[in-house]
């Protein structure tokens, strides 16, 4: 399976049929302490706002982008498939969201 890895100035390039997951040395979880989610790396912890986990949430690698931005519309009001695009375009970047593409 080729992977891609687009660019933040390309996020919107990123198809409907991409299948994003999270990177193997990744964890998301609930941080108690801070009373919120992060995402765990090694020697890294980047908190999350609550969107971002929802995002993430949903990152599994069997879901594709397309079906992640319709079940995040079902569950928020205004979800902008643009923005998902471009939160895991910026993680793509940063090697924290993997994108495998078929």
């Amino acid at each position: 399976m080729p992977s891609t890895k687009p660019t933040q100035a390309e996020p919107a390039r990123m198809p409907d049929s991409a299948r994003p997951r999270l990177a193997a040395a990744l964890r998301l979880t609930f941080d108690e302490v801070r009373g919120q989610h992060v995402l765990l790396g090694p020697e890294s912890v980047r908190v999350l706002n609550p969107t971002g986990a929802a995002i993430l949430q949903l990152c599994d690698g069997r879901r594709d982008l397309g079906g992640i931005v319709a079940q995040l519309q079902e569950r928020f009001a205004g979800a902008e498939p643009g923005e998902v695009r471009a939160f895991l375009g910026h993680l793509a970047a940063k090697r924290c969201v993997e994108i495998d593409d078929d």
